[in-house]
């Protein structure tokens, strides 16, 4: 298929580079230039190219794929003056992997379908190495037909690739993910640091409990981590914030309650103001070290 994907972050970088290793000919744009410069060079020998603007990029394409940073970052690349609507031709199905409101995914689907193209919203879980191992899950909305049409290009980076709905479902589907991940975090640095307060070696306690009711994919992976207390993953804080904001957000409208969520979100400004904005996740348990 003749892909384009924009915005090349910790996460569209990867995405990108199995596309073109899986055969499609990939066209990348990036706001920051060099750094789409550095994926032709590392991936030129798949075919892989690059272009000035998303409309450019979107010329002659099958399928457009985006990962940028939230809302306006994405009608920019969408809809804006050099945006990728502009070039795309009647058919064109374009793929969000943007981390963004429900309600910017069912505008830029009517927008789309106005053009005679498709728009599925596809916000990923499974952080730097998932998209770098090509294991993603992803979560999708819009049109059957057209998320059909996609699913075997973004099987590429993923192992699942499951349309919840209409659109904005995919995106309503991420707000659960992180609304779960915030609060398993959280629950994880206090049973953490209340292990810690007691004497007890908590490498030998986590190895136990992963393997009984209390196991979860950050237990897993980031417990071992927050104990050697090592922060420097994919996912920041600052991006963190911005996902709970979101959740937030489409509470107010829904009318759904979200006290743990809220406080959680407070504690991830906390960590802002002691300036870990560029630390993972998982750095939640540094506020209860502090005390």
């Amino acid at each position: 298929m003749r892909v384009a994907f924009l915005g090349l972050g910790v996460m569209g970088y990867p995405m990108a580079g199995h596309l073109a290793a899986k055969g499609h000919d990939v066209t990348v744009y990036n706001r920051t230039a060099a750094k789409a410069e550095r994926w032709v060079q590392a991936f030129g020998k798949h075919g892989g190219k690059q272009a000035a603007t998303p409309a450019l990029a979107a010329v002659d394409c099958d399928i457009v794929c985006a990962c940028v940073g939230n809302d306006d970052d994405l009608r920019a690349v969408m809809t804006g003056p050099d945006g990728a609507f502009q070039h795309a031709a009647p058919g064109t199905i374009f793929v969000d992997h943007t981390t963004a409101s429900a309600s910017v995914a069912r505008e830029l689907h009517a927008a789309a379908r106005e053009r005679g193209c498709h728009f599925v919203d596809a916000p990923v879980s499974g952080g730097q190495a998932g998209a770098e191992q090509g294991i993603l899950t992803i979560m999708c909305g819009g049109d059957p037909e057209a998320f059909q049409r996609a699913e075997p290009v973004i099987a590429a980076y993923a192992r699942a690739v499951t349309r919840i709905g209409e659109s904005g479902a995919g995106q309503l589907a991420k707000m659960v993910n992180q609304i779960s991940v915030a609060g398993l975090l959280q629950a994880l640095s206090e049973a953490i640091a209340f292990g810690e307060h007691a004497g007890l070696d908590m490498r030998v306690v986590l190895d136990v409990i992963s393997k009984g009711a209390a196991s979860s994919w950050q237990m897993e992976n980031r417990g071992p981590t927050m104990l050697q207390n090592k922060f420097d993953f994919g996912f920041a804080v600052d991006w963190m914030r911005k996902d709970l904001g979101l959740c937030l957000d489409e509470a107010r409208r829904n009318g759904a309650t979200l006290p743990v969520t809220s406080l959680v979100d407070q504690f991830y400004a906390d960590l802002q103001q002691m300036g870990g904005s560029r630390d993972d996740t998982s750095s939640l348990i540094k506020r209860l070290r502090r005390s």
